[in-house]
């Protein structure tokens, strides 16, 4: 199941053995095993190509059919969390004030050039 996966995600982006093997900070042959079931991955080389193909551990080892499933919880818009509670020290934030942290974190993306603006 793994090995299908990761193969698939690599022709899926179009990324070579040796680029997906450099990204993963490893030898091309070392991947090249894995790819070919040659070689098991320590848990911690699935959680790095889980991470390089954007994908969960759930997904590679074959426990969700979904790549893009990711356990810890979806990503929710800040500008769209009606009915979802924010908190910050325990106390929630009012709809002012998440509208005030917007606003501050878009204008410091702006001064900093980091992220868009939107």
């Amino acid at each position: 199941m793994l090995l299908d996966r990761i193969i698939g995600l690599r022709k899926q982006k179009k990324w070579s053995i040796q680029y997906t093997a450099d990204q993963l900070g490893i030898a091309k042959s070392t991947y090249a095993g894995y790819e070919s079931g040659y070689r098991r991955p320590s848990l911690e080389a699935i959680k790095s190509i889980a991470d390089l193909f954007e994908t969960s551990v759930d997904y590679l080892i074959g426990r969700v059919d979904d790549p893009t499933f990711h356990p810890k919880g979806k990503v929710i818009e800040l500008t769209q969390m009606s009915g979802q509670k924010l908190t910050v020290d325990g106390q929630p934030l009012s709809e002012e004030e998440i509208h005030q942290l917007i606003a501050f974190i878009r204008a410091k993306r702006e001064i900093t050039g980091s992220g868009k603006v939107g």
